[in-house]
């Protein structure tokens, strides 16, 4: 499973312990975030990720910014882009369930690192149920 992972200057060491998660699992990591405390623009993280799943080149997404609110924002105007703002597994796992989510957005000012990685072990865990929601997935995108 190929996997992009992009963060602000609030979630370096998020992005590090789900990496090292992630690649422990053997999945395939792309980074696209910055490993410094240095303020920097989200969308700038963002947009790769965004790219990536957009394009098939990978398989899901993980964004991570302070609130998790505006890396979202920013990744949610991609075609082909469901992302979900996470801040418990069992959220999580609703987004994958229900909304076909293929991008987690982590708010990492609101969630421990062990909680980060314990969303990120249940979003990529659970798969979209499909029937009744598959319908409502359909009608998200606007083209």
């Amino acid at each position: 499973m190929k996997i992009s992972i992009g963060n602000d200057h609030a979630g370096p060491e998020y992005k590090k312990a789900i990496v090292e998660m992630l690649k422990a699992r053997g999945y395939e990591v792309t980074n696209y975030g910055t490993d410094t405390d240095a303020s920097v623009d989200y969308p700038d993280f963002g947009h790769p990720v965004a790219n990536d799943v957009s394009e098939g080149k990978a398989d899901f997404g993980i964004v991570i910014c302070g609130s998790g609110n505006g890396i979202a924002m920013t990744v949610n105007k991609h075609p082909k882009v469901r992302a979900g703002l996470c801040w418990t597994k069992e959220i999580a796992y609703l987004t994958r369930l229900h909304n076909d989510a293929n991008i987690v957005s982590i708010p990492a000012r609101f969630t421990s690192i062990h909680q980060a990685v314990e969303i990120v072990e249940t979003f990529l865990d659970t798969a979209f149920e499909g029937g009744r929601h598959q319908n409502r997935v359909n009608k998200i995108a606007c083209a």
